[in-house]
């Protein structure tokens, strides 16, 4: 087993024993929105399905999933969940919705990164001044979008003004703000945060900022214990217009969090 897990076990009718049960890994993203806290009970009443979310990053709920640790997974890094299906841990990727990634930073901005024209040009601003930047560095899908992003302006990351955590994202939100440094953050967790202190939304807008989140279930023919056909009736519910609704009217000082684009079949 994986250890060094935060587990949120979900109850919505502590009454009902018979609750069938189902291993989800989630990105500390996702849970951090609040948007489990919304969907979770209304699956439950639809489908008497009791999901027990495993929130990790992306890279380590990956690896539950290729151990058979969990049934499905709740991710966001394409090229990771291609690499997991194309090694047969899991049957096939759905996507589910998106939101954005976002530069955040200190109000007075001394890098004036909210003049910079793309997400390249904010880094290399950072970089330029040696401003503190905090990195999630823990392998999930916002560290990874993070490190792509960096090589992609060709910018050596390293000194001082370069802190990686390896932490979650309202652990690492919670670094910056206390030492006023820029870090990147998907939109949901930005909004949802509740010490932004001294940090303002400085950027944003950058097509390459894009953050689509996946589900994707397990491979039983790799691990038959995995509940496949409860993995099955989750993606249905994922997909219905009841999700849709919920995903899309899920918002914060009327800022909406998520936009549900999976395709829901004729």
């Amino acid at each position: 087993m994986i250890r060094a897990l935060i587990v949120c076990i979900f109850t919505v009718w502590g009454g009902i024993a018979s609750a069938e049960q189902l291993k989800l890994a989630v990105t500390t993203s996702f849970h951090n929105s609040g948007l489990s806290d919304v969907l979770l009970p209304a699956i439950q009443e639809d489908t008497g399905i009791e999901v027990q979310l495993l929130v990790v990053g992306t890279g380590q709920a990956i690896r539950l999933g290729e151990a058979g640790d969990v049934d499905a997974i709740l991710v966001h890094s394409r090229p990771a969940e291609d690499a997991f299906v194309a090694g047969g841990y899991g049957t096939h990727r759905r996507e589910i919705m998106y939101n954005d990634f976002v530069i955040v930073g200190p109000q007075g901005d001394p890098a004036l990164v909210a003049d910079a024209a793309t997400a390249a040009d904010a880094l290399r601003l950072i970089a330029d001044v040696s401003a503190p930047f905090v990195s999630r560095g823990d392998d999930s899908g916002t560290h990874k979008k993070e490190l792509a992003l960096w090589d992609a302006a060709e910018v050596s990351r390293g000194g001082d003004w370069y802190r990686p955590v390896g932490a979650g994202m309202g652990a690492a939100l919670n670094t910056a703000s206390g030492m006023n440094a820029y870090i990147l953050s998907d939109r949901a967790s930005w909004l949802s945060f509740g010490n932004q202190g001294a940090l303002a939304l400085l950027f944003s807008g950058d097509p390459v900022l894009f953050n689509q989140y996946a589900y994707i279930p397990v491979n039983v023919d790799r691990h038959p214990h995995v509940k496949s056909a409860l993995a099955s009736d989750l993606e249905d519910w994922l997909t219905s217009p009841r999700a849709a609704r919920l995903i899309n009217d899920y918002s914060i000082n009327g800022e909406a969090l998520f936009t549900f684009n999976a395709d829901q079949g004729s």
